[in-house]
């Protein structure tokens, strides 16, 4: 029987931006367990692998204590299923992101319509912040306080490193 105070927020998280933690840090408030999901998707070429991503997440995420992180490949859906959660979280962005969570939304629940879907619409300061935004920053920019407004601090040296490379 799943548990009905832990949710799972599902992403790639590649890598995760301050929009990505506003939205970890107001489920985490929400729920007594928040899983993080890092999903694998096959047809991607992600700029850090599943467990750099973990440690990238783990590293910011450390002082909520009812957060823990984990790899997950297939379906959003069993993977909710397999923590024995029935509320997934999803962060959305106004405008750009509204038709293709609908989407997403309704699938998962044709998939399996015992799992809930709560979305956390993005604060307007986080709105516009994408991974493939931040990383063109990242390359045309050495100035880590503009980076800064896009990822969090911590995992600054992790991303220009890995830039570089």
């Amino acid at each position: 029987m799943p548990q009905p105070h832990t949710a799972v927020y599902t992403g790639s998280f590649d890598p995760v931006t301050l929009g990505h933690l506003h939205v970890i840090e107001r489920a985490s408030r929400l729920f007594d367990k928040l899983i993080i999901g890092i999903g694998i998707n096959a047809d991607k070429t992600p700029l850090f692998d599943p467990q750099e991503r973990v440690a990238l997440l783990e590293n910011v995420t450390h002082d909520f204590s009812n957060v823990c992180v984990e790899v997950f490949s297939g379906l959003a859906v069993d993977f909710v299923r397999s923590v024995d959660a029935n509320i997934m979280v999803r962060g959305i962005r106004p405008l750009t992101d509204t038709a293709g969570e609908f989407t997403m939304m309704m699938a998962n629940h044709q998939l399996d319509p015992s799992i809930e879907t709560v979305f956390l619409m993005a604060d307007e300061r986080f709105a516009h912040i994408s991974s493939s935004l931040l990383k063109q920053i990242a390359k045309l920019s050495d100035d880590d306080e503009q980076l800064a407004k896009f990822v969090p601090l911590k995992i600054i040296p992790e991303l220009r490193s890995k830039l570089r490379s």
